[in-house]
């Protein structure tokens, strides 16, 4: 039988149409109310009560209200973690999404939307090993976001007569004068309520924190619906109830795309988010958004379609949550709690959140019913409160590591003015305005740091040395130091002409590892300096200053990501490294995003895009199934360039450790691990919130699971994602990083200000913006990113002397250095619950033996920056093909027809990848001027004819396996079955 038979018999087994028409109930997206249910002092209230900011309304209220569509922001996270923050969190925020990297794929929302769906069903569920009519007996819901037409719809399925689904409602109130230590019966009490009322034959079961108004909410505080949704579903669970009922969350404490997201993971079927509707009718009452909407800056539009785009946003939002971690239906994330906890202790996650990650421990569920509390307002007061979490309040909000402070205190100590640029009087200044760098104003710029409220894990943490101190003139110079340097990987596009190029010249100027990010570079990039005049002027780059004969703008890694934007044979070929990017640390399990402002000419050009269009990549490699199609890749890229390494960057998330020990078997000669803070040009706002766990986390969980199983010095450890000082790098280096990535605080290093405008395009000082005339007020040169450095390689070199050690190379790995520090965790109540002891007991101590520093025997035992992975018998066709005299020849005339043949076998793999590699280094993406002809014969293993370029024509008689032609620039590949082959070559496949 064939397969349509098979599922036509299986589908008339049983009526399974006439069933749903009878029994199923749907409730439709229906039109909303206009009817405000508070009125504004009674509103605002509640917003306060329920954690509302100023923020939450102006930027993300706005966005999906005013477009249906999520807030874009830039930059990466640097606020504190919820539970290191002084300011009050709502439980939402002391999660982090998981998300797909190597185990699965992402999905792309965009691209292949037509396979996901949120629809939800309430009511009891049958055993899926009975089938029978009643299991079509279920409330349908095309949407989980209800409006309280669609809420009054399901109560009216009450009703015998239309279908008698009995409903009960929980009140998740309670009394204030409780204490914080109420919560723990109110939780109780709704528990027990729950199980009595399904018993009882509920099959929708409403938890509401709703209140009738403020006589209410002034006596009263709530559960939060996060920890209420869980605790009942967990209830259920033990009491084998759960299939038994529907759960729908009527909460204030929703509005963001992770909020629900949350809410349905840990076990909520549907969500009424009563007050973030509430809110959109304020906000479009509002005057000035009304006059914006006749002076066109807002679409015009109807109350009921403001709401209905708030709905399609938050829709939207979850589609893309899902994709992340490759999940097509909404069904198959309720209670799934594909999340990690940071910060929540484990009475909190025993109640609420069984079986989530929470690695250091935290705030308890009394503590979680004070900070409940703290976000109450007065009772007078009549404006929310602007917390700041995403845009920084100065002196009033939360506390922001990157602010235009800490820009300033730095450019002091490195000797930038900002007013100095191309557009003013920099060009008749001495050493272009450079001014001389500052070592006070560098340890003023270091104690900010010092002295600011606690942000991240590393924070808590302080040194413990196992020796003497030594003399600073005893610690190897800064200059070996920066070798371990790296930007990280920020794409041009991202950033201007300007503020990439410098990067790359001043990191590859102390001899470290400057990073192209996606998107390709220009090949004008590709050679040294030698033009530049006695003013450190260059007619190759004349919109730079301080340049160097000598001085290289080439950036050292080249990275591949899966929009593969710009990747071609020339930019392969040009790497020192290669990058594959399998996820990015400010929004792990999303592609990168330019805004069509930022794609200028130049940079279409260079992205083989249009200029003005939006480009939005898919998730990265999401073609990437498993282990070994990542193993494949990295063939690949070692096959068209020989002499490069590749790196595979990762993002921190629980389990890391594993993929890391398969990333390094796949022959990988970097690991890079980015922390879920990271910066980034576009992003939506939720993904820069609330994805991705810090560097300390993964670092040392990958440091620690390649050591134990003998892989350690197979791979570089290298590490990125708001490193700002010398004491990061150090305890970085202790957890077992390498190598250390700068990414923002390089930016301010060449003139940053921390306006925060990436996405907009818009940046004053023209570090991100493709804007002429804004790219000309670009202050930076390479000196300034240099004088940088030189001061984090001497804080570096203070350090160790303090610690008593003269190789930077005996810090790493040596968590045993580091110790949890009582007077940092004591700074905030809420830490009081969180212990790093745990999360360091399981890092191997490696004092004694050091031998993971270097490579292995079997590859020369050296250093292992020095040590390049080379493919196997796998590339020996590739190279036979190479070394042949003939393809030899016609490389080197360029010109007329030469044919050439070969047998291949299916372990012969990425073939013709090194002949493309060849032609690219001599001729560029351009190919060849003649034709080289060749002709194979076998079956081919995968990525036949892997980047091959224009002039090559392959021919294979036989078949292929899969990904033939991957990153194919030109030329011509063809495939045709043996002429003896016993089948039809028209119904049947001979390519991957």
């Amino acid at each position: 039988k064939d397969n349509i038979a098979i599922k036509s018999e299986i589908a008339s087994r049983h009526p399974y149409g006439e069933w749903i028409a009878n029994q199923r109930r749907d409730v439709k997206r229906t039109s909303f109310a206009d009817e405000r249910i508070y009125d504004q002092d009674a509103t605002t209230f509640a917003q306060g009560t329920f954690g509302w900011g100023l923020q939450d309304i102006g930027m993300q209220i706005q966005d999906m209200a005013g477009s249906g569509k999520e807030t874009t922001y830039s930059m990466g996270d640097d606020a504190p973690i919820a539970v290191l923050s002084e300011r009050p969190h709502i439980p939402y925020n002391y999660f982090k999404q998981r998300f797909a990297q190597v185990t699965n794929p992402p999905i792309d929302p965009l691209r292949e939307g037509v396979v996901m769906s949120v629809a939800m069903t309430l009511g009891k569920k049958e055993s899926i090993y009975k089938v029978s009519e009643k299991g079509a007996r279920l409330i349908h819901l095309e949407s989980p976001v209800l409006n309280s037409n669609e809420m009054a719809e399901i109560a009216s399925l009450a009703d015998e007569d239309k279908g008698g689904f009995k409903q009960s409602t929980l009140s998740t109130r309670y009394s204030l004068s409780d204490g914080p230590e109420g919560i723990k019966s109110a939780i109780d009490a709704i528990c027990d309520k729950a199980v009595e009322d399904v018993r009882s034959g509920v099959e929708v079961l409403i938890l509401s924190d709703k209140a009738e108004g403020m006589d209410e909410m002034k006596e009263s505080t709530y559960i939060p619906p996060l920890v209420a949704v869980g605790a009942v579903h967990h209830r259920l669970i033990e009491e084998g109830l759960r299939m038994d009922t529907g759960i729908v969350v009527e909460t204030g404490s929703a509005w963001s795309t992770h909020h629900f997201a949350c809410l349905v993971g840990y076990g909520a079927n549907a969500v009424h988010p009563y007050l973030a509707l509430e809110t959109v009718k304020q906000w479009y009452n509002q005057g000035k958004i009304q006059k914006m909407m006749e002076a066109g800056k807002i679409t015009q539009m109807t109350l009921d379609e403001a709401q209905a785009n708030y709905r399609k946003s938050i829709e939207n939002g979850l589609l893309k949550i899902l994709s992340k971690m490759g999940i097509s239906l909404l069904t198959s994330y309720q209670g799934a709690q594909i999340f990690e906890a940071m910060g929540l202790g484990e009475d909190v996650i025993g109640t609420s959140f069984k079986g989530t990650t929470s690695r250091i421990g935290g705030v308890s569920l009394s503590d979680i019913a004070r900070e409940t509390v703290m976000m109450r307002p007065e009772e007078d007061q009549k404006k929310l409160v602007n917390y700041g979490y995403y845009k920084p309040i100065p002196k009033l909000g939360e506390y922001h590591a990157n602010s235009a402070d800490l820009a300033r205190l730095l450019h002091n100590a490195i000797g930038l003015d900002k007013k100095v640029s191309a557009a003013t009087n920099r060009d008749e200044l001495p050493n272009d305005g450079v001014k001389p760098s500052s070592v006070a104003d560098y340890e003023i710029f270091k104690k900010s740091l010092e002295s600011a409220p606690l942000a991240n894990i590393r924070d808590l943490l302080d040194f413990e040395s196992d020796r003497e101190s030594i003399s600073i003139d005893e610690v190897e110079p800064a200059s070996e130091i920066m070798k371990r340097f790296c930007t990280g990987a920020m794409s041009l596009g991202a950033l201007s002409r300007e503020a990439h190029e410098t990067l790359a010249i001043a990191v590859n100027r102390v001899g470290g590892k400057s990073n192209s990010g996606e998107g390709g570079e220009d090949v004008v990039r590709g050679s040294d300096l030698m033009d530049v005049d006695e003013n450190g002027r260059s007619p190759t780059f004349p919109h730079l200053a301080g340049l160097k004969n000598g001085d290289s703008a080439n950036s050292y890694i080249h990275q591949v990501a899966s929009g593969r934007f710009g990747v071609t044979p020339e930019f392969l070929v040009t790497a020192k490294q290669l990058e594959i990017k399998m996820a990015q640390g400010a929004k792990p399990g999303e592609g990168g995003q330019l805004p069509g402002p930022k794609v200028s000419e130049y940079i279409a050009t260079l992205r083989a895009s249009k200029q003005g269009v939006t480009l939005i990549s898919p998730p990265p490699h999401h073609d990437i199934y498993s282990i070994e199609d990542l193993a494949q890749l990295i063939h690949d890229l070692h096959a068209v360039n020989e002499d490069a390494g590749v790196s595979v960057k990762l993002v921190s998330s629980i389990g890391i450790g594993t993929v890391a020990c398969g990333v390094a078997k796949a022959k990988a000669d970097v690991i890079q691990i980015s922390g879920g803070d990271g910066g980034t040009g576009a992003s939506p706002l939720s993904s820069i919130k609330h994805a991705g766990m810090p560097w300390e986390m993964g670092l040392s969980e990958a440091h620690s699971a390649l050591l134990t199983n003998g892989l350690r010095d197979r791979v570089l450890l290298r590490v990125d994602g708001g490193i700002r000082t010398g004491r990061d790098i150090a305890i970085a280096a202790m957890m077992g990083a390498e190598e250390f990535g700068f990414g923002t605080i390089a930016m301010i290093a060449e003139g940053c200000v921390m306006a925060r405008v990436c996405h907009l395009n818009s940046c004053p000082v023209g570090v991100t913006s493709q804007k002429e005339k804004l790219r000309k007020q670009f202050p930076g040169t390479p000196e300034h990113v240099v004088n940088f450095f030189m001061f984090v390689a001497e804080e570096i070199r203070e350090l160790m002397a303090h610690l008593g050690y003269s190789k930077f190379e005996d810090l790493i790995g040596r968590a045993d250095l580091l110790k949890e520090s009582e007077s940092q965790v004591g700074r905030v109540a809420k830490t009081e619950g969180v212990s790093l002891t745990g999360f360091f007991s399981g890092i191997p101590d490696s004092r004694d033996d050091r031998s993971f520093l270097r490579a292995p025997v079997s590859e020369g035992g050296g250093l292992k920056d020095d040590v390049v992975h080379v493919n196997g018998f796998s590339s020996d066709l590739d190279r036979e093909m190479c070394n042949h005299p003939d393809v030899k020849a016609a490389i080197e005339k360029n010109e007329g027809d030469t044919a050439v043949s070969f047998n291949i076998k299916n372990t012969d793999r990425s073939t013709g990848a090194m002949v493309a590699g060849d032609i690219a280094r001599e001729y560029g993406n351009s190919g060849l001027d003649g034709n080289l002809n060749l002709n194979i014969f076998g079956s081919a293993g995968q990525a036949f004819g892997a980047f091959a370029v224009p002039g090559m024509k392959i021919r294979l008689t036989g078949e292929a396996n899969d990904y033939v032609g991957k990153g194919m620039h030109g030329g011509e590949i063809i495939v045709l079955p043996e002429a003896d082959a016993g089948f039809v070559a028209a119904d049947s496949s001979i390519v991957g």
